[in-house]
């Protein structure tokens, strides 16, 4: 199977199942530091981001914003001092689709690429 950072998100105009609980356990091993939490009755994918300051952190969502506009798929994110915390869900389905699973395996590789993460 292709890496996930590899592949390309498709578009996702609703009228799709969410991912199943079996569907997400299989996607789950490639993005081991996500967690799958429920907020709001929506699962999401949200890890959490270390930095050394405040610039490596808006350096790396910057980055990530533009692997979002690049794939038309788009986290929230909350940068702070030393942190940035992604969380990718599927808004026209209102959970998870195999695209945030796409999206968490690249910010995992942007992750890698930022320079000097603490």
């Amino acid at each position: 199977m292709e890496a996930l950072y590899n592949q390309q998100c498709v578009p996702c105009r609703g009228g799709v199942p969410a991912l199943t609980p079996d569907e997400i356990m299989a996607y789950k091993p490639q993005v081991p530091e996500w967690q799958v939490i429920e907020r709001e009755g929506i699962l999401r994918l949200e890890r959490r981001f270390a930095f050394k300051n405040f610039a490596q952190a808006l350096a790396f969502t910057n980055r990530v914003g533009a692997l979002a506009e690049a794939e038309g798929h788009h986290p929230a994110i909350l940068t702070e001092w030393g942190r940035v915390t992604l969380t990718w869900w599927t808004h026209k389905i209102r959970g998870l689709h195999a695209n945030d699973f796409i999206m968490a395996a690249k910010s995992d590789q942007a992750y890698r690429e930022v320079e000097a993460p603490a």
